[in-house]
């Protein structure tokens, strides 16, 4: 329990008292949370814009009943989001689980106290580290703004080090069966982590860094191509850059669906062995007197319309609304062409701009970035390398 500092106890009852005076202390909360995360975002403990957190939690369509789990909640926001769609949707209180994880002591508190606010029943973890361990049961939804490019993410453990000197077997991780993650970058890792955490029909929602999308770095194009073999990938959206206001590197959101077959109680159109891309990069709105960026109400609709179009998903016992490639927007895209292109996921790929000097300019910039981003990444591989080789002499 944090003390407070000497002679402060007079201006902290009076705090209290003001705070005790409002009626409605969610919207008080909500601007000290992006204040603590405007605070914190140097030490990347940001929490999610609400915008992007109201664009995961409506591409997840999380229900009630569902198991939903963030392994990196921050304050909680995506699951607090989650419990608002689903409230509005059913007219209820939600009956569904709520899991958040959190690895930093103070950040999971703070969670815990966005919860009891507003009287949601949410489980929070003890602090520690998600990729320590397989999830240990499956969860219908997942939501998680990540990390990116997270160095030095599998601490080494003694078991690393007795695999030279014991024959005995060493159990394979069930995340990645096939082939472990680099360990120069967690975000192969993040993303195998979340789809083996999936239930059968289960649907993930997470932002994951441009880089991944598109590079050739054979480990993560290998990674690439075993979630479109196992039909994973539903959907991916090519993000503004400067919409997180913590970070200024190009991001994309990504769509894990588990089952993207048509069904009763989900979307009419059968989307197996499809993938919808979505060229949202223009897609934002400035910030009244500031230089920052946001997605903001109508493009955060624009971008769940298409994707329900694509789906086949209908509001209100409505018919489906048709859905059409557009020019500059979205394109759907067969599993078989994607691999026929090196299984690059880059939205930009595959949607283009209409024709003109600013978008070939834009288009170079962003080959160039990749190309960059693939040799740090080849720098970090080959570095580990070098260290392990060290440590064999």
């Amino acid at each position: 329990m944090p003390v407070p500092p000497p002679g402060s106890e007079g201006h902290l009852h009076a705090l209290v008292q003001a705070i005790g005076s409002i009626q409605r202390v969610g919207p008080l909360l909500d601007q000290c949370l992006r204040d603590l995360s405007a605070d914190q975002a140097e030490g990347s403990r940001y929490f999610t814009p609400d915008d992007m957190a109201r664009l995961m939690v409506g591409a997840a369509v999380p229900r009630d009943r569902h198991r939903v789990l963030d392994p990196v909640c921050g304050s909680g926001g995506l699951l607090v989001e989650s419990h608002r769609y689903v409230r509005e949707n059913v007219g209820l209180d939600p009956t569904m689980s709520l899991q958040g994880k959190e690895q930093h002591a103070h950040t999971s508190q703070v969670a815990r106290m966005n919860f009891a606010v507003r009287g949601i029943t949410a489980h929070v973890f003890p602090p520690g580290d998600s990729l320590a361990d397989p999830e240990p049961e499956p969860h219908d939804i997942i939501l998680a703004n990540l990390p990116f490019n997270q160095r030095d993410w599998a601490p080494e453990d003694k078991t690393e080090r007795d695999v030279r000197r014991s024959p005995s077997p060493i159990p394979v991780d069930p995340r990645w069966p096939e082939e472990s993650p680099s360990k120069g970058s967690a975000n192969s890792a993040w993303i195998q982590h979340i789809a083996h955490a999936l239930a059968p029909a289960g649907r993930a929602v997470f932002l994951m860094a441009d880089s991944v999308a598109n590079s050739r770095q054979p480990v993560t194009r290998r990674l690439r191509e075993r979630l479109l073999r196992d039909d994973l990938v539903e959907c991916v959206i090519a993000l503004p850059p400067r919409v997180f206001g913590h970070s200024k590197a190009p991001a994309c959101l990504w769509v894990l669906n588990k089952d993207k077959s048509a069904r009763p109680g989900w979307g009419a159109r059968d989307r197996r062995r499809q993938v919808l891309f979505i060229n949202a990069r223009r897609a934002f709105e400035p910030v009244p007197k500031s230089r920052a960026r946001r997605l903001g109400e109508t493009n955060t609709t624009a971008v769940l319309t298409t994707l329900a179009a694509w789906r086949g998903l209908s509001e209100n016992g409505a018919a489906a609304s048709p859905y059409d490639d557009a020019v500059g927007w979205s394109r759907s895209c067969s599993t078989r062409e994607i691999a026929d292109r090196e299984s690059s996921l880059m939205p930009t790929s595959y949607v283009m701009e209409p024709p003109g000097p600013e978008r070939d300019t834009r288009s170079r910039v962003e080959q160039l970035k990749l190309e960059l981003t693939d040799q740090f990444q080849q720098m970090r591989a080959l570095e580990l390398q070098l260290l392990d080789a060290l440590e064999e002499m």
